[in-house]
């Protein structure tokens, strides 16, 4: 039986993820910086560990506490939407902590447990922000490209050891409450200047043609995680598809 660790399982796709990769009979270890028993139902196959991956002593506990694993899924992140101009650098580099070097950390730990058996695979979950980069979203586009890139060139290294690394590009999810993640993190970041903007920006969010759900990105990261072939990436949602053939085209 396998075992897959999931980071950012307190809501949205990573919380979904862990009850999918439960459903398909997996051992699950649901990682967040506060655990909540309450989110997910008692399983002997379910671990629930606190993690912050801005932290290396949160990560090496956590790894600790998780035991062998065979796919770490990199979902943690920040949402954030606001205009690059008003947004502080301080904000700039909080989000990077998470989204970029976040997942970093994390796959530079497990690097050495799936090199010695020769066997692991890594998903790291970003955005179709990345296929079709959208205005207000800057600062988070950017970390996502760079996890895009980032990924693209590790799987070359881990080839000769037979490790995987994939990447999963979600579509617009409403669900996941995008905007409300960023928090105090978005006050002051739509001043007046960008207000007339913005506001035509939020309208047409309103009123998607295809969204995203949940379920679809935690198909898509199980689809990665099992994969075989030499697919790299994973649209999920109908406007994450669309938009990965547009560009492909």
């Amino acid at each position: 039986m396998k075992t897959v660790l999931i980071t950012g399982c307190s809501s949205g796709y990573g919380l979904e993820t862990a009850r999918h990769f439960l459903a398909q009979g997996w051992n699950v270890v649901a990682s967040m910086r506060t655990p909540r028993p309450d989110l997910l139902p008692p399983s002997e196959r379910l671990r629930m560990v606190p993690l912050d991956v801005t932290k290396p002593g949160s990560i090496a506990a956590a790894l600790e506490a998780s035991g062998p694993i065979d796919v770490l899924v990199n979902n943690a992140g920040i949402g954030l939407m606001g205009a690059f101009e008003a947004t502080p650098m301080a904000t700039v580099r909080e989000v990077f902590e998470t989204n970029v070097f976040g997942v970093m950390a994390m796959t530079q730990a497990v690097l050495p447990l799936f090199r010695a058996r020769r066997s692991g695979v890594i998903v790291n979950v970003t955005s179709s922000a990345t296929l079709a980069p959208m205005p207000l979203v800057a600062v988070y586009t950017a970390s996502k490209v760079a996890i895009e890139g980032f990924t693209e060139s590790l799987r070359f290294e881990l080839e000769s050891f037979d490790l995987k690394v994939k990447l999963v590009e979600p579509g617009y999810c409403p669900g996941t409450r995008f905007t409300s993640n960023g928090g105090p993190r978005m006050e002051g970041l739509f001043p007046e200047p960008y207000a007339p903007f913005a506001q035509h920006i939020f309208a047409s969010l309103g009123q998607p043609t295809a969204v995203t759900r949940e379920s679809d990105v935690a198909e898509a990261v199980w689809r990665a995680a099992n994969d075989t072939s030499g697919t790299l990436r994973f649209p999920a949602g109908p406007d994450a598809v669309a938009l990965a053939l547009a560009r492909s085209a």
